[in-house]
């Protein structure tokens, strides 16, 4: 069952979403000083997005479809170089914030990763999407868990030592207010390549990804290192399930998704860059 909100009190507590100040939990709640006020879910997650939109972020059939895809273990040599960094970079007692943490497939893989190497951690996970959220609450105790923006982290200033953004939207002024000096903010990215072989399964003219330069304002790159392999895909519900939880899904005509429908066996190229930065502390 996840660990729910008022089992760790010794953390860092959340911010309010419209004022700043520091949330505390009282009953089911989490309130600050100034009265706003936002239930915690039965799951234990609390919804901290300030926003009128009804949806947002990944829907039902994304979250499903990437849930699927990463059980089967296509992408495991990406969830152990995920967590291989993250044990090298954390250390005893540290927070690490999964901004865009999706349904917590990488930031759970984590969270197993410090335990076995013997690291007690604050971890916390935020996505925009309400569904994601509530999928990542059932997979692992021990993450704490919000729906918020990246653009809006609801955490104080300098009180995480790591920040992971993985294949989410950049956002570095609120990386640099959250991290603490010399903190890191670790980052993956698809590289030029990345599932070109899908995207020949449905495209006429199929593009490479653009890869971005490394150079990030108010960080050092501390190390740049590369993740290269194949993933043999053995059945049509998984490479439907691939297809889904990528951005290609809602960018694709109808004709050109049912190509993918009689394909029963396809082998794909996975390549990531992994950057890791340091925040340079000011004055420096």
């Amino acid at each position: 069952m996840y660990t729910k909100i008022e089992s760790v009190n010794s953390m860092t507590n959340f911010i309010c979403p419209v004022c700043g100040k520091e949330l505390v939990q009282s009953d089911r709640s989490l309130k600050c000083s100034d009265g706003h006020c936002f239930d915690i879910s039965k799951k234990g997650t609390v919804n901290l997005l300030v926003s009128n939109k009804s949806n947002h972020g990944d829907d039902k059939r994304m979250v499903n479809a990437r849930r699927a895809f990463m059980d089967k273990g296509y992408y495991e040599p990406l969830h152990r170089k995920i967590s291989e960094t993250a044990v090298q970079y954390a250390s005893q007692d540290c927070t690490l914030l999964d901004c865009g943490c999706g349904e917590c497939s990488y930031t759970a893989d984590i969270s197993r990763h410090f335990s076995a190497a013997g690291l007690n951690a604050d971890i916390i996970g935020i996505d925009v999407s309400k569904n994601a959220i509530n999928a990542g609450a059932s997979l692992h105790t021990g993450i704490r868990l919000a729906v918020a923006s990246v653009f809006a982290i609801p955490l104080p200033e300098n009180s995480c030592d790591i920040v992971l953004a993985l294949f989410s939207p950049f956002s570095g002024n609120e990386y640099l207010r959250v991290l603490k000096d010399g903190g890191y903010y670790i980052t993956a990215f698809p590289l030029e390549n990345h599932l070109f072989e899908l995207k020949q399964a449905v495209y006429d003219k199929p593009y490479r990804n653009k890869v971005s330069d490394l150079g990030v304002a108010g960080f050092e790159l501390a190390e740049y290192s590369e993740c290269r392999f194949k993933a043999d895909i053995s059945s049509n519900e998984d490479i439907i399930a691939l297809f889904e939880m990528t951005p290609y899904c809602y960018k694709t005509s109808k004709s050109d998704r049912e190509k993918l429908d009689s394909l029963e066996k396809l082998t794909v190229t996975a390549e990531f860059g992994f950057a890791v930065y340091r925040k340079i502390p000011l004055g420096s």
